[in-house]
């Protein structure tokens, strides 16, 4: 099986989305081990040698630093640390972030800015391998001074504390250890600092929530061209003519995507007797294009997170230096991930107006997609629910990275709250696929009741496809399963 190898060189996110799609194993490459010996031999050198107090090395931390620690306290400084700060609550972090939030970790540390033990680094790698993934709760971080509680609970089972799942089960930690004959690591000056400061819980999130973003900007396009051509609407909205001299690079791409996707397609040429089609379909360019720029973005600030030691203080072998700075607070991700967030909801925000138009009886479609309308209720309710879950995520579009609140007696007297707009941003991306979903399962009703006309060659394969997850509704059924099996099928393929 192919491995990756963790580097100094630049990891970008199709590079990530393809060792998690492909459960590549990963390994640290020589660079990566030689910085982090480096970085921890220089370390030890100059703690030995500084008469100087070190935040968080040789002192207490936040608002505790003016506090000295003795040279025989420092480890135990470093696991109080750990073990004090693990205060997290709420639902549980996903499996699939968890995976994520070590990659994440192990790629920060690896630069050799962060003073950590080599073989640190390497049990978070044997972690990430063997598929032991530590308990981590939603809540706690305010995405300033890292992402502390989250990554606390992310680095209790180096010590044989907390809980991990492993082989499909929740257990303690030590229980694994034991499992395994790995002994605990014993954590030393700066260790604990440098596993509980930094961004990698905000920014894991931030990253699955990206790679969502793109498949269902993807298949925004998909299914949103096969509810105008269901709908009967008009191809010319979306000419190139139209969008070169507005020049914006996404609204341009969503034209040309729909456009390829109703190449052939028999509806979409045969003559309309309306002059204009409702905003939701005719300005689909500038509402599917302004999120697809915006996820550009994002994937930009993103890139640039990862690829970035975000603990603190940072260590600089080469330079002789030791600065306590600033570089885990989240304000950069955290306005780019409130940004996406709005971004995405507006995907949803249209979609459930193209779903509206397709049940409301207009463009000899009949009332709720049924052809016994009154008896049976048909499609009425789906609309329903994407109208629910497109108002929740309005709510969830309240930027996070505005609050901030004071902690540490006032020392960290400026927040992101970078982890409250990650953890939004995974809920509203969820709420936008199952919204996308209902599209899809009215989208494909209508077109049924367009036969024996056909849409495009690729648009009927999809359609094909999809068939044999959702039937076609001829009477009143339970309809919650077939929502469900569309969720399914948009992330199957």
């Amino acid at each position: 099986m192919e491995q990756h190898y963790i580097s100094p060189e630049r990891l970008t996110i199709a590079r990530l989305r393809e060792i998690l799609d492909r459960r590549m194993p990963i390994a640290l490459s020589e660079e990566s081990r030689r910085r982090i010996v480096r970085c921890r031999e220089y370390l030890d050198r100059r703690i030995e040698h500084s008469e100087q107090p070190i935040y968080g090395i040789t002192t207490g931390f936040g608002s505790l630093c003016d506090i000295s620690v003795g040279s025989n306290e420092l480890a135990q400084l470093q696991r109080n640390l750990v073990m004090s700060h693990a205060c997290g609550t709420g639902e549980r972090v996903p499996s699939e972030i968890v995976r994520l939030i070590l990659l994440l970790k192990i790629q920060s540390l690896a630069y050799g800015h962060s003073g950590v033990q080599l073989r640190t680094v390497e049990r978070l790698v044997d972690f990430y391998n063997h598929g032991i993934l530590p308990v981590v709760y939603q809540q706690g971080s305010l995405g300033a001074s890292g992402d502390l509680a989250p990554l606390a609970h992310l680095s209790l089972p180096l010590l044989g504390l907390g809980e991990v799942e492993y082989e499909g089960r929740q257990c303690p930690a030590s229980e694994v250890l034991d499992a395994l004959g790995w002994q605990p690591i014993e954590l030393q000056s700066k260790e604990g600092l440098a596993l509980l400061n930094g961004t990698q819980f905000m920014s894991a999130y931030g990253v699955w929530s990206l790679m969502a973003a793109r498949r269902l900007s993807d298949w925004a396009d998909r299914i949103g061209a096969l509810s105008l051509d269901a709908f009967d609407g008009r191809i010319e909205p979306f000419y190139d003519e139209v969008h070169l001299i507005r020049a914006h690079s996404g609204q341009l791409a969503t034209a040309r995507a729909v456009r390829r996707l109703l190449e052939g397609s028999e509806l979409i040429g045969r003559p309309k007797r309306h002059v204009q089609d409702p905003y939701s379909f005719r300005c689909m360019p500038q509402v599917h294009g302004a999120t697809k720029d915006t996820i550009d973005y994002v994937e930009r600030v993103l890139e640039t997170e990862i690829n970035s030691p975000t603990d603190n203080p940072t260590v600089f072998p080469e330079e002789d230096m030791i600065i306590s700075a600033g570089n885990f607070h989240g304000q950069p991700i955290a306005l780019a991930m409130d940004f996406l967030a709005i971004a995405l909801a507006e995907l949803g925000n249209i979609s459930e107006r193209r779903i509206y138009k397709l049940i409301s009886g207009a463009r000899e479609l009949p009332k709720f997609l049924v052809a016994n309308p009154g008896l049976n209720s048909g499609f009425m309710i789906p609309q329903y629910t994407a109208a629910s879950i497109v108002s929740q995520s309005k709510g969830l579009c309240m930027p996070a990275s505005v609050d901030s609140i004071p902690s540490s007696q006032g020392q960290e007297d400026h927040v992101s709250m970078g982890s409250n707009a990650a953890t939004k941003l995974r809920r509203v991306a969820l709420n936008t696929e199952r919204v996308l979903a209902i599209e899809l399962f009215n989208a494909a009703q209508a077109l049924e009741f367009r036969r024996p006309a056909r849409t495009s060659p690729e648009l009927e394969r999809m359609v094909a496809d999809y068939r044999r997850k959702v039937p076609f509704i001829d009477n009143d059924t339970v309809m919650y399963p077939h929502i469900e099996a569309s969720v399914q099928f948009l992330r199957e393929r």
